[in-house]
């Protein structure tokens, strides 16, 4: 994800076949720290992360990054990499209990911190995305699958529950009763089946790259960030703190978001443009 990237960023995280990106329509701010204390200044371009797959129940938190400008296309990507070992069954077993509980609120908290962040985000599952895979990927606003991908909360096969808010997001992404039958069995999903419950978004099938999701998920990216940057902000916060009240409150809350909106430059823009038949220039502001 991009650390105080500009509007107009695309940026992404990957863990093993699971990528998040994120459309940088808002700015992030200069002190924005996305897990892992990434920070800098703007980038103003694409930026991905790769590495190895978090065994389940377990998430990278140990990060090394880099950069390095690849190419000058349309998007003008940089690559940040990732180089981590990622939290494993081997290494829980070696943990005493006293440990695990520090070590579990650390994965809630990198996973809170991504559901939080003011720009739009998709989670891409091409592999597994199974414990705290699917926790993260419930964290994102959109969701987008191979056919052949495999997902799952399956901490109750592990005699513990899921701990990185599965238990919470996923009945409010599926509904409560099918949500408690999925973590009460362990079952794992393949894409088509994500989607038939609601889970993920788009199902596509794998391509030979074993990236289908990965670029359905830079597609929709793509279709975000034309869009005016403070509107998405407060239209993922509307929508975010709505579905937790009731209607009255709901739209109480929208219209207060819609009042961070008038006074923007971008929508004396998105006028102008409009009156101009050109495509806006938005700057955030």
């Amino acid at each position: 994800m991009a650390a105080a990237a500009a509007p107009g960023a695309l940026g992404a995280w990957q863990a093993g076949r699971v990528r998040l990106v994120a459309a940088s329509c808002a700015p992030l701010g200069p002190r924005w720290r996305l897990p892992g204390s990434l920070t800098g200044p703007r980038l103003g371009s694409a930026i991905w992360a790769r590495g190895r797959a978090p065994a389940a129940g377990g998430l990278p938190l140990r990060r090394g990054y880099g950069s390095e400008v690849k190419t000058d296309d349309e998007l003008r990507v940089r690559y940040l990499e990732e180089e981590n070992r990622g939290a494993d069954l081997k290494e829980r077993v070696k943990m005493n209990p006293s440990e695990v509980g520090p070590f579990v609120s650390k994965i809630r908290a990198v996973i809170n911190e991504i559901a939080n962040l003011p720009v739009p985000t998709i989670a891409a599952l091409d592999g597994l995305a199974l414990g705290g895979g699917l926790e993260l990927a419930l964290a994102c606003d959109i969701r987008v699958a191979a056919s052949s991908a495999k997902m799952g909360l399956v901490e109750t096969k592990l005699a513990i529950i899921p701990g990185g808010g599965g238990t919470q997001r996923l009945p409010r992404a599926i509904g409560m009763s099918l949500a408690k039958e999925l973590i009460f069995s362990a079952r794992v999903l393949d894409g088509q089946e994500a989607k038939a419950v609601g889970l993920v978004s788009h199902v596509l099938e794998q391509n030979q790259e074993g990236d289908a999701a990965y670029r359905k998920a830079l597609d929709l990216a793509r279709e975000f960030l034309p869009q005016g940057p403070v509107a998405m902000r407060v239209a993922k916060l509307a929508i975010n703190q709505g579905m937790e009240v009731d209607l009255v409150t709901g739209l109480a809350i929208e219209e207060a978001c819609y009042a961070q909106t008038i006074p923007t430059k971008d929508r004396l823009e998105g006028l102008l443009a409009f009156k101009e038949k050109r495509s806006p220039r938005y700057k955030g502001e």
